[in-house]
């Protein structure tokens, strides 16, 4: 039974995971323990020489908060009681550990003021580790808590497994944990950490917090298990968590292991840049992508929202959270202007309709700098665009002559204008279905009378209706290429009603055609 395999709780992200196993030829059957850990069961038809066991991982070396956790608020000060339904599923890992006077010694030093529970798992994590010194213990086996405070020296699954039982003493459900512990060479050296990438087999204790699940705790160094520590087997006894154990004949035996860590991929980081060397690679590479995308002609634009702020109010709705604002659109025009300016003479400045945002009643607005990229300008005397800024509304004669003379400007006669109207009945049904009391409704909700249903008594209602339809809000020309020419053309609008309607909105006229 091989248990080799990351548990199902582990933090650190296992990316790939290979079990290999010689001589060939074995039965293998994947389980899970009663605890949950991955079990590998092997079983062998013939006698072999030799058994080898290969095991190959990519872990996701990323930090981990050993801190990142809740507690719930029953849990949040120790001593505290697990109720009733978790302490059944808890039993195995509550079971008092067999331990003696050293233990019950060293248990009843504790003292019992009430203690934020994350203090008092720390406090006793780091007590244990000065008070056991740490050894690289081969015997078979693993110490008694009472051998391991007595000789004050013990491995690290010696010292885990004290930990464990003094957990339970103290009422906190507790686990025995074997696994990898990788530690990492710090990117700049210094007195303390390791001073090379190394790995090896590790123990370390699990207390179970509410709210948190297992946090694991590290005596041997007396801190969190962080992301090196990668668990194999968590199990209420530390018989239970061995890698590997199985059965043979009588035969006489050499054994040998090795653990190797390799660093394949990293990212830079802030205490280990790239290098001059990597520079210079990644400039070269930056180069001939440029050279390659010149022979092709390829052209790139990028895209982005840079954010802008003004100087001095900063804190405004209108540089945060609010759409428009006093000074926002007219900042934000000039800033076409000077970018028109700058970068393509003769651009074509549109204030359109923008994003719509959800949540958002109505859609933004949006200044955009439109050229062409052979240098012909798109507009050429500035002062013939009108300031979107400035008081004051076009009237709808001004509208209408404008039209006309665009009209005239592609040949066309004028009379293929066609004003478009506010739709009175759009806006007296939107009101009709306010609520009651609504101070905004102005038309009563009753039923509609009976007469109504006639088709023609319909008809007559509409008609009186579009009769009041006011000022028109803008004027619409239908136009198309004509059919292999560079001329304009237009058809005859033929609308039911006998003026053009708008849908309801606050919208650009040609979105509500």
């Amino acid at each position: 039974m091989i248990r080799l395999r990351p548990a199902p709780h582990c933090r650190t992200p296992i990316l790939a995971y290979s079990l290999g196993v010689r001589p060939d030829g074995h039965f293998i059957n994947w389980q899970q323990d009663p605890s949950g850990n991955h079990l590998a069961r092997l079983v062998f038809p013939e006698p072999t020489g030799s058994l080898e066991i290969t095991v190959d991982l990519v872990a996701d070396m990323t930090v981990i908060n050993p801190f990142d956790f809740f507690i719930d608020e029953a849990a949040r000060r120790w001593p505290f009681e697990y109720d009733d339904g978790l302490a059944q599923d808890l039993a195995p890992y509550l079971a008092p550990v067999a331990a003696g006077p050293p233990v019950e010694r060293w248990v009843a030093g504790i003292p019992r003021t009430p203690t934020p529970l994350i203090d008092f798992l720390v406090a006793l994590n780091r007590r244990v580790r000065d008070d056991v010194d740490y050894s690289v213990r081969m015997e078979h086996g693993v110490q008694t808590p009472d051998e391991t405070l007595e000789l004050g020296v013990g491995s690290c699954r010696d010292s885990s497994w004290l930990l464990v039982a003094i957990l339970r003493r103290l009422g906190i459900a507790a686990r025995f944990a074997s696994g990898y512990l990788v530690q990492l060479a710090a990117d700049k050296p210094g007195p303390t950490g390791p001073s090379t990438d190394s790995t090896d087999l590790h123990a370390w204790a699990e207390a179970y917090v509410p709210g948190a699940g297992w946090v694991g705790l590290d005596p041997t160094s007396g801190l969190l298990a962080g992301e090196g520590h990668i668990p194999l087997a968590c199990t209420s006894t530390p018989a239970a968590a061995a890698p590997i154990e199985g059965r043979r004949e009588a035969a006489e035996t050499s054994f040998e292991f090795s653990n190797l860590v390799t660093r394949f991929a990293e990212l830079p980081r802030v205490t280990l840049p790239y290098t001059d060397e990597q520079w210079q690679r990644i400039d070269a590479l930056g180069e001939a992508v440029d050279v390659a995308l010149e022979a092709g002609d390829t052209r790139l634009t990028m895209g982005g929202e840079p954010t802008f702020v003004a100087i001095g109010a900063g804190q405004a709705a209108e540089w945060n959270i609010a759409a428009d604002g006093p000074t926002k659109r007219p900042m934000a025009t000039a800033l076409g202007i000077r970018l028109a300016g700058r970068l393509a003479p003769g651009a074509l400045i549109q204030h359109s309709q923008g994003k719509w945002y959800p949540g958002e009643p109505l859609p933004r607005w949006q200044v955009g700098v439109n050229w062409r990229v052979d240098g012909h300008p798109l507009w050429r005397d500035p002062a013939l665009l009108a300031d979107p800024t400035s008081e004051g509304e076009t009237t709808a004669a001004q509208t209408r002559a404008f039209a006309d003379q665009i009209a005239a400007g592609l040949g066309l006669p004028a009379d293929i204008c066609v004003p478009a109207y506010e739709d009175p009945v759009g806006r007296l049904w939107t009101e009709a279905r306010l609520p009651a009391g609504d101070p905004l409704s102005a038309v009563a909700t009753e039923p509609p009378d009976g007469a109504l249903a006639s088709g023609v008594a319909r008809a007559a209602i509409i008609g009186e209706l579009d009769a009041e339809r006011g000022e028109p809000k803008g004027v619409a020309i239908p136009l198309h290429r004509a059919a292999g020419d560079d001329e304009w053309t237009t058809g005859r609008w033929t609308i039911r009603r006998g003026a053009l309607f708008l849908i309801a909105g606050d919208s650009p006229i040609g979105l509500r055609l």
